[in-house]
């Protein structure tokens, strides 16, 4: 499905000085670039009128369906910038499955795969200077998202929807470089129930989990760690991120999909590198209390988090309000550092692609 974008430029971009001093030292989602994407959908009609129109707000009624029912999905996917100039991203057909199957499970409307990969070569075509050199970590994020935009109050699906396609430049999401975090385990609270949306990428379950984050923040933590909702036993997910445990056999431990957990697209990248490699990955469900078991026995040598904002993130500690586990003086693991280069010098071009996942969206 291939669809004639509508182009109506921004007659005040910024001006290149102050991109560039942005982009000289990007911070996460705070500067955006000048257009956006926007296309829109009505049940009997189906997708229609895409654009590119200038960056700005969003005109919703108070009475719009997204507003009073959380009827919204979401997506997070990068571009690089090679050594040559061209501008790339990582795997996009498979944010496009997983945007579908959000959308399905929120009973929104589906956007099409190569429509969903058109719109961000649309955007790259205006805003494609937008795009960091390739140093410091530095990327343009886009932020595809699908909102219920029909005026209506009552509790069905709505028959109006737009999918809208944003982009901020960034750098390192976690700006300490890469050292090992505190990660806070969330004891009173759960991110998403069995039959729930935790597979879903939707707002809600991102609200779900601010009250626990705020509170590791409030203990030194960056990031939460959540149980399952059921027998709060099983270690699931972080916030925002997937987790991994490296073994000291050399095998790999993650929590198995069950419904709760987000597939995340970095981590099937690094369940694939791993299986490049020979080591063994089980994907199983995991007890905290293994987990304790194994990093203060030495049995567990490495713990990392992963996703698409922060790549790979090397954890030192598991803390909550019961206890501390691992070593505060925990240095970044040998596996975990090196399933990192490999992956972001795979993004960067720096790397053999060997499964073909860089998708190349432009030149400028």
């Amino acid at each position: 499905m291939s669809v004639e974008f509508h182009q109506s430029l921004n007659q005040y971009p910024l001006p290149d000085v102050a991109r560039e001093a942005i982009l000289a030292n990007p911070t996460f989602g705070t500067h955006f670039t000048d257009h956006q994407v926007a296309i829109y959908w009505e049940k009997g009609r189906g997708w229609h009128q895409a654009e590119v129109i200038p960056y700005g707000p969003i005109q919703l009624d108070p009475s719009a369906a997204v507003l009073h029912y959380g009827q919204e999905v979401f997506e997070g996917i990068k571009s690089y910038r090679h050594e040559d100039g061209s501008i790339w991203t990582f795997r996009p057909a498979e944010n496009a499955k997983r945007l579908q199957k959000s959308a399905k499970r929120m009973a929104l409307p589906e956007l099409p795969e190569k429509l969903f990969i058109q719109s961000l070569h649309e955007l790259i075509k205006v805003d494609g200077s937008w795009v960091p050199e390739p140093e410091k970590e530095k990327t343009l994020y886009f932020r595809p998202f699908i909102i219920a935009a029909e005026n209506y109050l009552g509790v069905r699906a709505a028959n109006r929807a737009e999918y809208r396609l944003i982009a901020s430049p960034v750098g390192p999401y976690f700006t300490g470089g890469l050292k090992p975090v505190k990660i806070w385990i969330a004891l009173g609270s759960a991110r998403a129930g069995r039959f729930g949306t935790g597979e879903a990428k939707t707002g809600g379950n991102y609200a779900a989990s601010l009250l626990a984050q705020q509170e590791g923040q409030d203990n030194g933590c960056s990031q939460v760690l959540f149980l399952d909702a059921e027998t709060g036993e099983y270690i699931e997910e972080l916030g925002g991120m997937n987790i991994f445990f490296v073994k000291k056999d050399g095998s790999v431990l993650t929590p198995s999909l069950d419904g709760t957990i987000l597939r995340g697209i970095t981590r099937d990248s690094i369940v694939t590198l791993l299986e490049d490699r020979n080591i063994d990955v089980h994907q199983r469900k995991i007890t905290l209390s293994e987990i304790r078991e194994g990093m203060n026995s030495g049995e567990i040598i490495e713990a990392f988090a992963c996703g698409t904002a922060a790549v790979i993130t090397p954890i030192g500690q598991l803390i909550s309000t019961e206890e501390t586990i691992g070593n505060e003086n925990a240095k970044p693991g040998e596996l975990t550092v090196s399933l990192r280069e490999e992956l972001t010098g795979i993004q960067y071009g720096r790397v053999e692609d060997r499964h073909g996942w860089m998708h190349k969206l432009g030149v400028k």
